[in-house]
């Protein structure tokens, strides 16, 4: 059985597109793409640098055009399950029929300015902690005002909070924890501060008419495979104020009986978090063209 599945923001580096819209059609979809959600999506994925793909508002539609234009370029696919990690969720619900490809940028485009507006009011961010146990580290990131953002498994918790908090993380850090990194990341996401983005995200939903997924969701919010297309919609909606539990998301994969797991572009996260916490599963991460002939040797191989 094969699972896809969708990074989130942070995965983007500079240039990671230029080698997807050579392939035939790309450029194509990826202009229409951007004249129907004012952004050059070419643009920012090919020649930007680093701190303008970082921009929550920029960042966000041009990896779901990414999810979207690697998965295309597989071919007819047949996944058993599709997944995404946080702004992945979008890729997810227009991979799996929820929501069409225009709706999907749609949607993202609007995430992604509400989420950078509700950023802006306080000056926070997120950092990854790597090792310890969830059972020390999550009381231990309350006890700093944190939120545990991401509990991602496989020895990995991001927190978020403000960068007061952030600091007061870098000098006194749970037991166990073997190092803080800082995410390339503009705000505390899925945490109260993206509270006002949640009633912004609510109104947009209101002019989408999604149908019910046609392979399994699973949905970060809680692992549990979503079968209506207007409970995915409403997920996606509370999301970015929630936190994600990619941890029970792959709990999921194993009980479905996951043999593959494939990460759409720019993959690397999700795949090697597979590595670690499903053992015996096959992992590939699309980052470039030249991972598509294998990519679809995986997918002939363990698709249903």
């Amino acid at each position: 059985m094969l699972v896809l599945v969708a990074p989130g923001q942070g995965s983007q580096t500079p240039g990671f597109l230029t080698e997807w819209l050579e392939l035939p059609g790309a450029a194509d979809r990826v202009a229409a793409w951007s004249d129907a959600i004012g952004l050059d999506l070419a643009h920012y994925g090919t020649k930007a640098d680093a701190d303008a793909i970082r921009d929550t508002a920029v960042a966000q539609p041009l990896l779901v055009a990414a999810g979207l234009l690697s998965a295309s370029a597989l071919g007819d696919i047949d996944p058993g399950a599709v997944a995404g990690h946080s702004v992945g969720e979008i890729t997810a619900a227009a991979l799996s029929g929820v929501l069409d490809d225009a709706s999907a940028l749609s949607l993202v485009r609007k995430r992604g300015l509400a989420m950078a507006d509700a950023a802006a009011i306080t000056e926070t961010g997120m950092a990854a902690l790597l090792g310890g146990d969830p059972e020390v580290t999550v009381p231990h990131l309350e006890k700093l005002g944190l939120t545990p953002a991401n509990i991602n498994g496989a020895g990995q918790i991001v927190a978020a909070g403000t960068k007061e908090q952030l600091d007061a993380l870098q000098a006194d850090k749970p037991e166990g924890v073997r190092r803080v990194v800082p995410l390339q990341v503009a705000g505390a996401f899925h945490t109260h501060h993206m509270g006002p983005a949640v009633d912004t995200l609510a109104e947009a939903a209101k002019a989408l008419a999604p149908a019910d997924p046609k392979v399994a969701y699973v949905s970060n919010k809680d692992g549990r495979t979503v079968a209506s297309g207007a409970e995915v919609l409403e997920r996606l909606v509370g999301q970015v104020a929630n936190p994600v539990r990619w941890d029970l998301c792959m709990e999921t994969f194993k009980e479905l009986g996951v043999t593959a797991l494939l990460e759409l572009c720019p993959g690397g996260t999700l795949s090697g978090l597979a590595k670690r916490a499903l053992p015996g599963v096959t992992t590939l991460a699309l980052k470039t063209p030249a991972d598509l002939e294998a990519a679809r040797e995986l997918v002939a191989e363990h698709a249903a």
